[in-house]
């Protein structure tokens, strides 16, 4: 009997070594943090995420937040964290990428696609076309006066996801608004490579070992 693949799981707006130690006890295969922000949870200083970077065993993969969008910033941003995933969570013009790629050849580039409507799909598959290693799927609104660039806790359009999904070469995070309750319902809908988690596993801002586990057990 064919086994359907393991959905990977990403931990995010990590704040501590102590919420990476849990979140990679639980199981995470990634872990999130939060670079400075226009707005958002969960933003730590780069000192204090280059030492959750020394901790994280491979093969966890460690992700780095960043909102910058000039290439020297981002490049600059991760020379000071050390991570081993540049998540680019704004767009950034198109000769970004390949300067990125030519100061950091060992990271991987992650862009997040911020999904309001149709328009996202193409947009998506050019990050793919350039080279992109994954895309991440997310519920923020570039547009507004103060950018929304991720960590809102609401649910997007679910079906435009499963079309990215469907279309692009790379693999392709789901995030916004996952809980216990709809976890499974997001994959069976979307079919995403990996979950990326926030809001849904937390209580009081603090990563919660029961909720973090019961999202793995339904993950699972």
């Amino acid at each position: 009997m064919h086994k359907p693949p393991r959905t990977r799981l990403k931990v995010c707006c990590i704040s501590s070594p102590d919420e990476a130690r849990l979140a990679i006890r639980a199981g995470a295969d990634a872990l999130g943090l939060v670079g400075r922000m226009p707005s958002g949870p969960g933003v730590i200083d780069d000192s204090l995420a280059a030492r959750i970077v020394q901790i994280a065993p491979p093969p966890v993969a460690t992700f780095m937040l960043t909102s910058e969008t000039e290439a020297d910033a981002i490049i600059a941003h991760q020379r000071r964290v050390g991570a081993n995933t540049v998540q680019l969570v704004d767009a950034v013009a198109p000769g970004v990428y390949d300067q990125l790629r030519a100061a950091l050849p060992a990271i991987k580039l992650v862009q997040v696609i911020h999904v309001v409507d149709e328009r996202n799909i193409d947009e998506a598959l050019w990050a793919v076309e350039r080279g992109i290693d994954a895309l991440l799927l997310d519920s923020g609104n570039p547009s507004l006066a103060v950018k929304e660039l991720g960590g809102t806790g609401r649910v997007h359009n679910w079906q435009i996801s499963r079309q990215i999904v469907e279309q692009a070469s790379v693999p392709v995070f789901l995030a916004g608004g996952l809980n216990l309750g709809n976890v499974r319902e997001a994959i069976e809908q979307v079919q995403p490579f990996g979950l990326d988690i926030c809001s849904g596993v937390r209580t009081d801002g603090q990563l919660d070992e029961r909720k973090l586990s019961a999202f793995v057990n339904a993950l699972r």
